[in-house]
């Protein structure tokens, strides 16, 4: 199955930030994996439709669906002070199935954005 074009994004005072999912991927590949306790995702306690999102039963069944394809032997990959760059759903996932932690990738230093001050519907897909 083939991996949907994603973005991480991140507010900033130069304007939003994007990373390239695929490009995070490459550079955390080599990266020392850990457990983290889902407990210390922040995001699950945080609003997640964005602005250009409804808050929709349609829109929630879409990420059900991507909950559920969802493959937890890939680690999640964290920022260096622990935001979820990429994989909110296999988190959403392991909270269903009653986890009580996940595995993780962590960067030490944050790579450079691929984009600045592009939203996301300015961006390749």
């Amino acid at each position: 199955m083939a991996l949907r074009k994603q973005y991480y994004f991140r507010p900033s005072s130069r304007g939003l930030l994007a990373w390239d999912v695929d490009r995070l991927i490459r550079l955390s590949d080599h990266l020392p994996r850990k457990r983290v306790p889902l407990d210390e995702i922040r995001e699950l306690d945080e609003d997640w439709f964005g602005e250009d999102e409804r808050p929709t039963w349609r829109a929630m069944l879409e990420h059900v669906r991507l909950m559920e394809e969802a493959d937890l032997s890939f680690p999640i990959i964290l920022s260096a002070s622990g935001d979820v760059m990429d994989g909110m759903h296999r988190v959403a996932k392991a909270a269903l199935e009653g986890r009580s932690e996940i595995v993780a990738v962590q960067f030490d230093e944050d790579p450079e954005p691929d984009h600045i001050g592009l939203g996301p519907n300015e961006l390749p897909y």
